[in-house]
Parts: structure tokens; C-alpha cells; sequence
């Protein structure tokens, strides 16, 4: 909870919502530095699959991750309209190729559920949510699940 300048308390959730494929996928926008176009990366050895390689951000390196690939979806094909999010996950600047950027909302506590419990697979071990917005579903996503627990980007 927030609170406002007149000390009441609001609620809510701000976040950037982006497709992969046909489903929505949200991170909380606190995480989030930019959002930049496609860039190609360049590949590193022995990387997991789902690190695509690294790209130059003014004079840093930082990696890119396809999130469908992460997530255990079929490999993103950049287009134009792709986008990589640059985020900041535990002091760690990553980029995560998404196909595009939907949106940026404020969602309420009555609009947050909990995830239904039907398997293990990596997009519910790395949702935290379920957000129902207007007709859309959107799983929202715990960035920290990207890195282990040295900080690493997991396998």
C-alpha cells in the first residue's frame, strides 16, 4: 500500500504487461530501468539456452533472456515490434526479450488472485499472481526466479 500525500492509503499494483505468443505476462514496474527495441545480442558459450547473449547499454554488458524460452514456451522470433525490457533484478541489470510491450496499469487487490496449483511447471514456479483485468488474464511474474541463489541466471 501506498500512502498519498494527505496520509490516506491507496491500493494497487503498477505494472507493464507484454505478450509472448498469445498470453500476457506482467512484472511489477519498479523492476523495470527501459524498455528499448530489438537489438541482436551477442551469444555467449556455454550459456543456457534461454540467454540469447549480451548487448552494450551505454558502456555496459548486460545479458538477454527470451522470457519464452525461460518460461518453457516456444523461442521468441524478434520482429520489429519485439522489445527487450531492461530490468534490475537483485542489483542486476538483464534484458528480457519480450515479443511487445502492452501496457502500463495500476491494478487493484480485488483484480490480483492466487495461482491455481495444477502442476509445476516454470511459469507457475515464477508467477506469483493471476491478474484479471478487464477480459484479460495476465500472469504476473517474480523476476528474482530468474537468478538462482548466487545471483546466477538459472538454468
Amino acid at each position: 500500500m501506498n500512502e498519498t500525500q494527505t496520509g490516506t492509503k491507496t491500493s494497487g499494483l503498477e505494472i507493464i504487461s507484454f505478450f509472448l505468443g498469445e498470453q500476457v505476462f506482467s512484472v511489477n514496474i519498479m523492476s523495470v530501468r527501459e524498455i528499448r527495441g530489438w537489438a541482436p545480442a551477442t551469444p555467449l558459450a556455454h550459456a543456457p539456452s534461454h540467454v540469447l547473449g549480451v548487448i552494450n547499454l551505454r558502456g555496459t554488458v548486460i545479458p538477454v533472456i527470451d522470457m519464452a524460452r525461460r518460461l518453457g514456451l516456444e523461442a521468441t522470433d524478434p520482429t520489429e515490434r519485439s522489445a527487450i525490457i531492461v530490468a534490475s533484478i537483485r542489483d542486476q541489470l538483464v534484458g528480457l526479450l519480450v515479443d511487445n510491450v502492452s501496457d502500463m496499469v495500476t491494478v487493484t487487490e480485488d483484480e490480483i488472485q492466487s495461482v491455481p496449483e495444477v502442476g509445476a511447471t516454470e511459469v507457475q514456479r515464477m508467477t506469483t499472481s493471476i491478474i484479471a483485468k478487464d477480459k484479460t488474464m495476465i500472469s504476473h511474474l517474480d523476476l528474482d526466479s530468474l537468478l538462482d541463489e548466487e545471483g546466477e541466471l538459472a538454468a
